[in-house]
C-alpha cells in the first residue's frame, strides 16, 4: 500500500526512541516543509486546476499536524528551533528529471514517498513508545499519512498513464531505499 521498497532499518527505532526531543523537532519541521511543498506545487502548476484544491487542504492538514507537533513539544519544556535540514528529501529530489512533465510526475512521486516512509515510522513510534501521549499522536496521524501518500500518487495519475506512474515509483522507491540505508545515524523522522 505504502509502495516502499524496503522497511525502515530496525535500528532507526532504537535511535528515535532514544532521543525522542530531537524526533519531535524534526517531525515539526517535516510538517511544515510538508505544508509548504503542497503550496509550492499550487504555485508552481496552476495550470494543473484539479491539483488546486486538494493540494490547498492537504496544506492545512499539514499545518493543523504542526501545530500539534508544536503542543506536543510545549508539553515537554521543549521550544520550536532552527535545525540543520536533514540530506533525506534532498537526495530524494536529486531523481528528479528536469524536463516537463517528468519532472512533474518525478516530483509528486517524491512527495509521495515521504509521506509513505513518515507514515511507516510513525506507526513503529506508535507500536513502541512508552509515552501514552505521544504514542496517541502517532497513531492519530497515521491514516493522514496514509492519505497523503495515495494523494500524490493519484495526482502522478493525472498526469501519467498508470503503467508509466507504477514502473516510476517503483524506480523511486529503490532510490529512497538507498538513500536510508547510507543515512548519518541521527534521530530524524527520514534518517
Amino acid at each position: 500500500m505504502l509502495n516502499l521498497h524496503a522497511p525502515t532499518d530496525p535500528r532507526w527505532l532504537s535511535l528515535a526512541l532514544g532521543d525522542l526531543d530531537a524526533i519531535l523537532l524534526d517531525h515539526a519541521h517535516c510538517e511544515k516543509k510538508a505544508a509548504s511543498t503542497a503550496l509550492s506545487l499550487v504555485f508552481k502548476y496552476p495550470e494543473h486546476e484539479a491539483f488546486v484544491l486538494p493540494l490547498s487542504r492537504l496544506a492545512r492538514e499539514e499545518l493543523a499536524h504542526f501545530e500539534l507537533v508544536i503542543d506536543h513539544l510545549h508539553r515537554r519544556g521543549l521550544k520550536f528551533e532552527r535545525q540543520k535540514p536533514s540530506p533525506y528529501a534532498g537526495r530524494l529530489m536529486e531523481a528528479v528529471r528536469p524536463n516537463e512533465p517528468d519532472r512533474l510526475l518525478d516530483t509528486l512521486l517524491c512527495c509521495a514517498l515521504i509521506e509513505a516512509r513518515s507514515c511507516e515510522r510513525m506507526k513503529l513510534l506508535a507500536e513502541h513508545l512508552e509515552d501514552a501521549e505521544l504514542a496517541a499522536l502517532y497513531r492519530g496521524l497515521l491514516a493522514s499519512e496514509a492519505r497523503h501518500h495515495m494523494l500524490f500518487v493519484d495526482l502522478a495519475r493525472l498526469v501519467q498513464p498508470e503503467d508509466t506512474v507504477r514502473d516510476r515509483l517503483a524506480a523511486l522507491a529503490v532510490h529512497e531505499s538507498a538513500i536510508l540505508a547510507d543515512a548519518p545515524s541521527v534521530p530524524r523522522m527520514h534518517n
